[in-house]
């Protein structure tokens, strides 16, 4: 019998992430990828539904080896793809509880998750697997945004906008360990980023960090978290839209792609529990560069 030939480069073949087995739960697996198609929740332009599939589809660029950190992620551990979470795009609730469902079986499991998204909404459901099995987490932020708001709409307490606020009013975050890192533009007044911090976050400016040397921010980083189990979240407009224009609510001024990937590797030897990748938006993009720079950040976060 003719043995199946399977192509190896990157135009071909099916996109699961990094060419991962696909499978149908994490049983076994040391770290399971998921897909959150969901962008119900944003507030100018929606695309994020197509994220996942399009950061998989850079991946397949990805050739194994992280020279960086001098580990082969895809075989020195077991990682699977999981799919997609079944989304309800108009539903804010019932998708959260299918979030929340998917990624408390992969917990359950014994894996690690790495999520892709998906508006920035989706972190809400995540922590709230991640609590329930590590208690309250630390977590570092990276974002042009603080989303802490009380509600972006009258009345409407879930937006891509709210669910750090929601997450710390859970208990789902250890408020001494939480840390915003890239906030940076206008916003409706000062109250915003006041409010942030009377939540108790430490926030991170982006001019602060530019006064500063990277190190030095990432060594603060480290001592607040120290070992507890942290989780990291990174919404993609962290990053300046010279770099990653396609996203929903782009903001000037951010991270350039070297100073995203330089901080992600900073935070290896942490207790890291969990990540997600969010607010990809691929009919804003060029030349799939966001995509490309979230794939590789996926990269990073498998690798650490």
């Amino acid at each position: 019998m003719t043995q199946p030939i399977f192509a190896a480069q990157p135009y071909a073949g099916i996109a699961t992430f990094g060419r991962v087995p696909f499978a149908t739960d994490a049983v076994g697996a040391d770290v399971a990828i998921l897909g959150v198609p969901y962008d119900g929740s944003v507030s100018y332009r929606s695309g994020t539904r197509f994220g996942p599939r399009a950061i998989r589809e850079q991946s397949l660029l990805l050739w194994g080896y992280n020279n960086a950190q001098q580990v082969a992620p895809f075989t020195s551990q077991k990682v699977v793809d999981l799919g997609d979470v079944d989304v309800v795009p108009p539903d804010i609730r019932a998708t959260h509880h299918q979030i929340e469902l998917a990624a408390s079986r992969v917990l359950a499991a014994g894996a690690k998750l790495l999520t892709l998204g998906g508006d920035h909404s989706i972190s809400l459901p995540l922590l709230r697997s991640h609590a329930q099995k590590h208690g309250p987490v630390a977590v570092i932020h990276f974002d042009a945004h603080p989303d802490t708001w009380d509600s972006e709409y009258p009345g409407q307490p879930y937006s891509h906008g709210t669910p750090f606020k929601r997450a710390i009013e859970e208990g789902l975050i250890d408020v001494e360990a939480y840390v915003q890192l890239g906030i940076r533009g206008p916003t409706a007044g000062p109250q915003d980023y006041a409010d942030a911090l009377a939540l108790g976050a430490r926030m991170i400016t982006l001019d602060e960090f530019r006064r500063r040397s990277l190190d030095d921010v990432l060594q603060e980083v480290r001592a607040r978290v120290g070992s507890r189990p942290t989780y990291v979240t990174l919404d993609i407009d962290v990053v300046d839209p010279a770099f990653a224009p396609g996203t929903g609510t782009p903001e000037v001024g951010g991270l350039t792609s070297y100073e995203m990937l330089q901080l992600v590797r900073g935070l290896r030897g942490l207790n890291l529990v969990g990540f997600d990748l969010v607010e990809v938006s691929p009919p804003f993009d060029h030349a799939n560069i966001t995509s490309i720079l979230a794939a590789n950040l996926a990269f990073e976060f498998l690798s650490l």
